[in-house]
């Protein structure tokens, strides 16, 4: 035992897995302790918003003190923020028609763009394109908006008095005055931004993967057993009972294992479909080739001499599976176990994104939360932190679990080991 453990100890691939699934486990385990709530809870009231630190602007009004700091890039920064991608791609859109190169536009320079723009730009150039009346006086909005970038007058913050409805100037605000962050009572960072019902993404996604590898625990060590079982009595008993057990393998290779998968969890209904019935029913269906792979391992060992002396000597049944037989292909059944653990993920997520998923009202799956993006269109708003480290977050852990079973058939594998 110990010769062996340290065989599986000295595989780098076997480490290397072993490493990345349990800094995982030790983050989704870690977190919540350090940042405790509901991952559910809705904190925004708007979708997507993207990665940042947000500071409430009601506080920043009532902070000790106030700080003028002047800075040179100040201004250009704040003029390219003004500056939509859709007032830039409209810009050029209106220079090239009215014939300047393509190649001499570039809408990521600012100010060149809009010397371009203010260089071109005349009432009756506007008005002699050929082009629809609103399209003209969209691009005259525009140009009206361009005007008004380099405003900086000082703004005033009025505050109204609730017993007599008048307002007064509470403060004023110069395009100089900054705050310091930590006087400001509220502050909020947001590491992934939130999803589209305005929820901590980062929060729900540390809740989705501690939820989705229970879903691969359970399911892995249902869809083991079972393999294991019938695998290890066919392979054994052999005769009629052989025939059985493979007569069902056979039903059940010759149905798709996923298309049995959504058939079945579709006839349960959303309202009954939580997050250990959805595990149970993909483990449920996907003991086959377990099974399969179990028996051939025990037809190649039930006529060694071991195990007949151990027949010989009147061992009961389940005394010479456990004893003589179950002990060699154990570090099979291991591989087996972190193979179909990482399958019950996958499994989980693809039913997820065809809405057959545990129910969307109690905890969050990594699937469902790839199925919230894909619904409410986060690709096509450019909402990157709402998918992006999901897809990473299940390539992480299917790779680590592969890595580790990479690294254990090395060791045990007498063929990859003389390699």
């Amino acid at each position: 035992m110990k010769n062996t453990l340290q065989k599986v100890l000295r595989s780098p691939k076997f480490v290397i897995g072993t490493g990345i699934y349990a800094f995982l486990l030790l983050t989704i385990f870690i977190f919540p302790l350090v940042f405790p709530g509901d991952p559910l809870e809705m904190i925004g009231l708007g979708t997507f918003f993207k990665p940042g630190t947000y500071v409430s602007l009601y506080d920043s009004m009532d902070v000790p003190r106030v700080y003028t700091i002047r800075l040179d890039d100040a201004a250009a920064k704040r003029i390219g923020n003004k500056l939509s991608p859709d007032d830039r791609v409209a810009m050029k859109e209106w220079l090239i028609m009215i014939g300047l190169p393509e190649e001499a536009i570039d809408i990521e320079e600012t100010e060149d763009l809009l010397q371009l723009w203010w260089n071109n730009f005349t009432e009756e150039t506007n008005q002699g394109l050929d082009i629809i009346s609103a399209r003209r006086r969209f691009f005259v909005r525009l140009n009206n908006k361009l005007a008004g970038l380099f405003d900086s007058e000082n703004l005033l913050v009025l505050q109204t008095d609730p017993e007599t409805g008048e307002q007064s100037e509470k403060l004023e605000v110069s395009d100089t005055d900054y705050v310091n962050v930590g006087d400001v009572a509220n502050v909020r960072t947001l590491v992934l931004g939130t999803d589209n019902f305005g929820r901590d993404m980062l929060k729900e996604l540390v809740a989705a993967a501690r939820v989705s590898i229970m879903i691969g625990l359970i399911a892995g060590s249902i869809a083991t057993l079972i393999g294991l079982v019938l695998g290890l009595l066919a392979g054994y008993v052999g005769g009629l009972l052989d025939d059985f057990i493979m007569f069902f393998c056979n039903l059940f290779t010759v149905i798709p294992g996923f298309v049995l998968l959504i058939l079945i969890s579709y006839s349960i209904g959303q309202g009954q479909r939580g997050a250990s019935t959805v595990a149970v029913v993909i483990g449920c269906t996907a003991w086959v080739w377990t099974a399969r792979s179990v028996r051939s391992q025990v037809l190649s060992l039930r006529d060694r001499d071991h195990v007949s002396l151990s027949k010989l000597s009147g061992h009961s049944l389940p005394r010479i599976i456990v004893a003589d037989i179950l002990p060699y292909i154990l570090s099979y059944v291991v591989m087996a176990f972190i193979v179909q653990m990482s399958s019950a993920i996958l499994a989980e997520a693809q039913l997820s994104m065809l809405g057959l998923g545990p129910k969307t009202t109690e905890v969050p799956t990594l699937g469902l939360m790839m199925n919230w993006a894909m619904l409410y269109a986060a690709h096509t708003n450019g909402a990157w932190w709402a998918y992006y480290p999901v897809i990473l977050t299940i390539a992480l852990i299917s790779f680590s679990l592969n890595l580790m079973n990479t690294g254990l058939d090395q060791v045990f594998n007498p063929q990859l080991r003389s390699n």
